[in-house]
């Protein structure tokens, strides 16, 4: 097995850079005969002439042409993987709110991905509802956030435009009795567009539960206890999206807006920001049955 060797490759790019040994062992810091053992050892590896020496000055051969490329792109690699690892200009930490419910299954993703970029940036992830969210960042507890709205705000960016939908258990039956039994999270930013979709429907509905905990929530509704509304896609593998048939409202399209992507974080925050709105452009409405929505 034959290895390039990252400095070798760097001094054999300096001299193609440079016109000649002397010109790249100053920038290189090194001495000429340094420079030119190096390049001497490069080509007994390759076992090919990658200078061309018949002229006054120092030309590349085809093979030296080639091998140009690839040295770059090796050397700006090592570069990049010493700097992500070592400056500290890429330490530090970034507090993002999330809202609890769409939590899953965009952001274990992100996470993963930021910290493979930015191992030694730390992201501090905050869960809340909208409201809070909103508050602390307006407070400065949180570097950047994600909200549930139903509207558009002006300052926040659009990440997706997702619509409600109604959530019961596997096969379940809670949606089809009367009073309908809700469970919605009594702070839940979709709780009162849940309840007043009931009332000009006309349909008798009872509180199954009062809680704020998401999974005592997911759980009555899991057991076929209640029924509860959450953004299409984000919804746990143990309920599912009903199929009402019309029996249940019509529910509007929310917004995941974004806000703190505009201040200035430089490359790591931009590259967070932009982990976001990769993750989250996945949750464009799907087609559904009619009947669903």
């Amino acid at each position: 097995m034959r290895n390039l060797d990252i400095t070798t490759l760097r001094s054999f790019v300096a001299v193609a850079d440079s016109g000649g040994v002397t010109r790249a062992a100053g920038f290189l810091n090194l001495t000429q005969s340094a420079v030119s053992m190096q390049l001497k050892r490069l080509e007994e590896l390759l076992g090919l002439d990658l200078f061309d020496r018949s002229g006054r000055s120092i030309a590349l051969t085809a093979s030296g042409e080639q091998l140009l490329a690839y040295a770059r792109r090796m050397v700006a690699l090592n570069d990049e993987v010493i700097t992500r690892l070592t400056d500290h200009a890429y330490e530090g930490e970034i507090v993002l709110g999330v809202p609890h419910d769409i939590v899953y299954p965009a952001i274990p993703r992100v996470l993963q991905q930021f910290n493979t970029s930015f191992p030694r940036v730390k992201v501090q992830l905050v869960t809340a509802n909208t409201r809070d969210l909103k508050d602390r960042f307006e407070h400065g507890e949180c570097d950047m956030i994600l909200t549930t709205e139903p509207k558009e705000v002006p300052g926040a960016e659009v990440l997706a435009a997702v619509p409600l939908v109604w959530i019961g258990a596997p096969g379940g039956a809670a949606w089809r009795k009367r009073p309908i039994e809700l469970a919605q999270g009594r702070n839940c930013i979709f709780r009162p567009i849940v309840l007043e979709a009931f009332e000009a429907a006309g349909i008798e509905w009872d509180v199954a539960l009062d809680s704020d905990s998401d999974r005592t929530i997911e759980a009555t509704v899991a057991a076929d206890l209640a029924v509860m509304a959450m953004l299409d896609g984000t919804q746990p593998p143990h309920v599912e999206v009903i199929s009402h048939c019309g029996a249940l409202p019509p529910l509007p399209l929310h917004f995941i807006n974004f806000y703190g992507a505009g201040r200035s974080g430089g490359e790591v925050s931009e590259t967070l920001a932009e982990l976001l709105r990769t993750a989250f452009a996945d949750l464009t409405p799907r087609a559904r049955l009619k009947a669903a929505v």
